[in-house]
């Protein structure tokens, strides 16, 4: 998947309250094709904030997972290639979204 640009908002993680919006971003998979993908929820680790996304049209598919960096107060979603931190960050995902599932 390529990198995109991520203006604050919904979840972004940045702190701030701005509920009611929807973050869609235009990514490009290995095949070349274009893909909608809304960002529906974001967590921490490690001092780092994470983002998952999932396909608007697969809505049942499986998310992707992106760390949320900033640079300039702008951020950026960015793919996570360290199998360590991959390991830790898909971990706690999954705690998380078995403790919601148990609400």
């Amino acid at each position: 998947m390529s990198e995109h640009e991520h203006q604050h908002g919904d979840d972004c993680g940045c702190g701030h309250d701005h509920e009611h919006e929807e973050h869609v971003f235009i990514m490009t998979d290995e095949d070349g094709a274009e893909r909608e993908m809304v960002m529906v929820y974001t967590f921490e680790s490690q001092d780092q904030v994470y983002a998952v996304l999932i396909d608007r049209n697969e809505p049942e598919a499986d998310g992707l997972i992106f760390r949320i960096e900033e640079e300039n107060e702008e951020a950026f979603l960015v793919g996570i290639e360290d199998d360590e931190e991959w390991d830790r960050v898909t971990k706690l995902y999954d705690e998380i979204a078995a403790q919601q599932g148990d609400n």
